[in-house]
């Protein structure tokens, strides 16, 4: 394997490879108003990148009198029967994933949605070596746990790993464990910083651009 190369990438999901944060949005919309409260847009993107149960916990503050684990359950399955039908991926997203593969390099996805969801994108596209879901850590990002069990799947260090990201908890997530972050911000904005590198996009981005930001880490 060339020098160059990180020993995986550590992929997210949500904002990351789909472009699901509109499904949870409805999701949480839903739920808020069928108990008489009011849901915004800002109110949902505050969420993004955070855990379900932080999510649900918040949900609870706006008046959705459920316990937490029924909160979650709820909207995972409302964002799953949208998924299923109609995935809605990210531009340039599959492209990478595919260059990425092809090149031989491990993939790991590391999301805060459940296993549900992670295994259905995952099993669709066919290139993970690995899942790490919410459902597998104990403290979601912005810990670290996430991207040090989401390099242990293929037995790497975080440090000799590149991880994509599109949200601040998310990216805070990948630096706190030492993997190589590249940030490609969605939805909510994400200022620039020496701890990752940035992306407005992954149109036309493929592996040679991971391991010119892993080299250039790592140098």
């Amino acid at each position: 394997m060339s020098e160059t190369n990180p020993q995986a990438v550590l992929w997210d999901l949500d904002g990351t490879i789909v472009d699901s944060e509109p499904y949870w949005l409805l999701s949480e919309q839903r739920l808020v108003e069928e108990f008489g409260g009011t849901w915004s847009e800002a109110d949902g993107f505050a969420l993004v990148g955070n855990g379900l149960p932080n999510a649900a916990e918040f949900l609870q503050t706006k008046g959705v009198d459920l316990p937490i684990d029924v909160i979650v359950q709820r909207m995972v399955d409302e964002v799953d029967e949208m998924s299923a039908r109609q995935i809605p991926w990210r531009p340039g997203a599959r492209e990478l994933l595919r260059s990425i593969h092809d090149a031989g390099i491990p993939q790991v996805m590391v999301t805060m949605s459940w296993r549900s969801t992670a295994h259905f994108i995952a099993n669709d596209l066919g290139v993970f070596a690995g899942v790490v879901s919410g459902q597998d850590v104990t403290h979601s990002k912005p810990h670290p746990e996430p991207y040090q069990l989401g390099a242990a799947v293929v037995g790497a260090a975080p440090k000799d790993c590149v991880a994509i990201e599109d949200s601040g908890p998310g990216s805070s997530s990948a630096v706190a464990a030492g993997a190589v972050t590249i940030v490609a911000p969605l939805h909510v904005p994400i200022p620039d910083s020496d701890n990752y590198i940035k992306w407005q996009t992954l149109v036309g981005r493929d592996v040679s651009h991971i391991r010119e930001v892993f080299a250039k880490a790592r140098a």
